[in-house]
């Protein structure tokens, strides 16, 4: 008989309403002390731990919860500090943390990218010359504290030592070993200090597992488990995978760990095949990731169970792990508080604490026997049927254009130098034209006014002036600045993706399903439902408006189908390509529709379309393929004259610039301001002969960046980048700085190029 024990990977920080990031927030701004913040965080924490306590679950993840960013948690434990922080020894100050992650007046922050193929951001460490010590035993810390407060014997989690060095930075390839024989016995005195104190199991998270690796890397697997597990007599090891599934199946479940934690949702039935294939070790706990921590649909708990008694079956343990795929932390907290959703959607639908419900419902039908649960059988089934056979999943017209999609060209009419000519005719631009990514500050004021608008506190029309009011100073305000090609602001738009959910069938949009992007940034994924259509003009009204006040050109600007299906929360039950190419067409009538009233620079961002990488290499070029195809629907049918910009975030580009350059974009611009070196490099050796332009400045600190500091990043790229191409822009939208910040820094900017231009002249004489 298989003992079943249910278990979490990690919870989200947020809190139900947010408290998470209003409490950071409220820190960053001074309105509130350190005692006080850190007495409200711990109040937070403890109560997401009681939340999983009282939902059953036997095995609590402790140490998930962070104030900014695991992996920054992992590096400050190590002492992995940036030398410009200037920290020295001992526990290091949470405002050497935060500067870390957000930078301040002395120093920039540290590079952020995105963690594996989610759209959450981790703060990428720097391991220069890097000495790493123990600054404090986190874990332990948090072991303790919920022992202690709550009498729970908590599951640490631990960022691998694999992991972390092969999502960190600054160091030579050959330098790999090196730095991991200085880590590993730090995890040692770790490990061995939780198990003084009465830990059972640590979860030590190794996602890199199910990423493409090398053989060599699974011997450095078996060497630094061998010397982790070694030096335990009573703590257990559970190696943690999720993602996707193992390439190297035999060599990690023969680990000597005693657990070994696997991802059965997403991983393409590679795991299960595995199993079928060569087994599981008897003498180890398997733990099956079976709840999707990565979506928010409701399981059909009839199919888990018969996965779970197929895996038993398969292996015959003697303990299993009933779990998430991954942690929660990608999904938002309740669905409790979805009162506006219809009601067959919200039946069909499943948040983290939900999601931790069916996690005790399946520990409990294998355990005591399906009849223990087959009333919550018959619900799952019935609601997971009702969404399936709705209208919205059925819409005939969606369907035949999916089947027929031959008869949409993914083609521009000329070449991109042919167009460009005629574009350069058109637009008149001076050489390195300046603009900014779209966005421009959501004061205090526009969110209040959106608010009231949105509780009807507001009728559409005084909405509407007032909308149109904060265009009116944008417009002014760029005008003043002396930027080249302006923007609206989007002073109508919560989010880049939400907004269009709003807009688009097939859509809804959840009162409260927040999720953690970086920091304290929070974002609410849409759900994609139904058949995705084209229902009403989307941004044309202000677009057209923001263009009648200036004779600088105005940027139409939309959200690429790739980055809006990978930033939202998509239905399960057809291909997700499928979905893209239902998007593609609907944003290909915005487009249309956008043209045809006079807009001639059309933005089409795509910042997500690297991070929907699968993380196996042998899959990359079906995905790039499809969401190249999905983006050249979406904006192919224009006239030479129009150009086609895009914008593209954080993200190692040499591995797919044969992509970038196939979506056909005239223009892209790229987040890349703290790591603009790197990507210069690939650019040397690769090239681009089309419209580019590097971010100039990092969006995301509050510093304003100075000019010369510009112009050295603007000239270091036009040593490898045509000048008659490059464009000069900051790196992202400008929504979440302060109007002082910007003004400040697009100052600056636009000094640069003017002197860049001045020094060109010059040389041309």
């Amino acid at each position: 008989m298989t003992t079943v024990i249910s278990s979490n990977l990690g919870y989200p920080r947020i809190g139900e309403n947010r408290e998470w990031k209003r409490t950071l927030e409220k820190f960053w701004s001074g309105k509130i002390d350190k005692e006080t913040f850190l007495e409200d965080i711990q109040k937070l924490r403890l109560n997401h731990l009681q939340k999983q306590k009282d939902q059953g679950i036997d095995l609590i993840p402790v140490g998930d919860f962070s104030l900014y960013d695991h992996v920054l948690d992992t590096s400050v434990m190590f002492g992995v500090i940036p030398e410009r922080f200037e920290y020295s020894d001992g526990p290091v100050s949470l405002d050497t943390y935060f500067a870390i992650a957000r930078g301040n007046q002395k120093a920039v922050a540290s590079e952020m990218t995105k963690w594996f193929n989610t759209n959450y951001h981790y703060i990428v460490p720097e391991l220069n010359q890097a000495e790493p010590k123990i600054t404090e035993n986190r874990p332990l810390k948090f072991f303790r504290e919920a022992k202690e407060k709550l009498g729970i014997n908590g599951k640490p989690v631990i960022l691998g030592p694999i992991t972390y060095l092969k999502l960190s930075k600054g160091y030579k390839p050959e330098e790999f070993k090196t730095l991991l024989d200085k880590f590993v016995p730090l995890y040692i005195t770790v490990l061995q200090e939780l198990e003084k104190e009465g830990a059972e199991w640590v979860q030590i998270d190794e996602p890199i597992l199910a990423t493409s690796l090398q053989a060599e890397d699974i011997e450095i697997f078996k060497e630094v488990y061998e010397k982790l597990s070694s030096s335990l007599t009573k703590l257990n090891i559970l190696l943690q995978t999720y993602f996707e599934g193992l390439d190297y199946y035999q060599e990690v479940v023969n680990l000597p760990v005693q657990g070994v934690g696997l991802d059965f949702v997403h991983d393409e039935g590679e795991n299960l095949a595995s199993i079928k294939k060569y087994g599981f070790p008897k003498d180890k706990v398997l733990a099956a990731g079976i709840i999707d921590g990565r979506n928010i649909w409701r399981s059909n708990l009839q199919a888990k169970l018969e996965l779970l008694e197929d895996i038993i079956e398969s292996t015959r343990i003697e303990t299993l792990f009933v779990q998430p795929s991954s942690s929660l932390l990608h999904v938002p907290v309740t669905v409790k508080n979805e009162t506006k959703l219809n009601s067959t959607l919200v039946k069909a639908l499943s948040f983290a604490d939900e999601k931790l419900e069916e996690i005790s419902l399946l520990t409990k039908g294998l355990s005591q026997g399906k009849s223990a649960v087959e009333t919550e059988i018959t619900q799952s089934a019935t609601a997971i049927e009702a969404l399936n056979q709705s209208i919205s999943r059925n819409n005939t017209q969606v369907r035949d254009a999916i089947r027929n999609l031959s008869g949409f060209s993914s083609d521009r009419n000329s070449s991109f130098k042919e167009r460009y000519k005629i574009q350069q005719q058109e637009f008149q631009l001076p050489l390195l034209p300046t603009t900014t990514i779209g966005s421009l500050p959501q004061t205090p004021e526009v969110r209040k006014a959106r608010r009231a608008w949105k509780n009807g506190e507001w009728t559409n029309e005084e909405y509407d002036r007032f909308v149109k009011e904060q265009m009116d100073e944008a417009i002014a305000l760029q005008e003043e600045i002396g930027l080249d090609v302006f923007v609206h602001g989007e002073f109508e738009r919560n989010d880049m993706v939400e907004y269009f959910g709003e807009k688009l069938g097939g859509f809804d949009t959840s009162s409260n399903g927040w999720v953690q992007s970086y920091g304290s940034r929070c974002v609410k994924p849409p759900l994609i439902y139904g058949d995705v259509h084209f229902i009403e003009p989307m941004t044309v009204k202000e677009s057209v408006y923001a263009q009648s006040l200036t004779d600088k050109p105005v940027k139409g600007m939309l959200t690429g189908p790739q980055t809006i299906l990978n930033w939202s929360f998509v239905r399960d039950d057809i291909p997700r390509y499928e979905v893209a190419y239902q998007i593609a067409l609907a944003l290909r009538k915005e487009v249309e529709t956008l043209e045809a009233e006079g807009i001639k620079m059309i933005q089409v961002d795509e910042p997500a379309l690297r991070e929907g990488l699968p993380l196996k290499q042998n899959k990359w070029e079906a995905y790039l393929e499809k969401a190249v195809y999905a983006f050249r629907l979406s904006t192919s049918s224009v006239q030479d004259s129009t150009q086609i910009h895009t914008h593209m975030c954080y993200s190692e580009f040499d591995d797919i610039i044969d992509a970038i350059s196939a979506l056909d974009a005239d223009v892209i611009s790229i987040e890349a301001a703290r790591s603009h070196g790197e990507i210069i490099r690939t650019f040397e050796e690769k090239g681009y002969d089309k419209g580019i332009g590097l971010g100039v400045y990092d969006i995301h600190s509050p510093r304003i960046p100075e000019v010369k500091e510009i112009e050295d990043i603007s000239n270091r790229a036009l040593q490898v980048l045509d000048p008659e191409l490059f464009w000069i822009n900051p790196d992202c939208g400008l929504k979440t700085r302060k109007k002082d910040e910007v003004v400040g820094a697009l100052k600056a900017m636009v000094e640069a190029a003017k002197k860049i231009r001045e020094q060109a002249a010059v040389s041309k004489a």
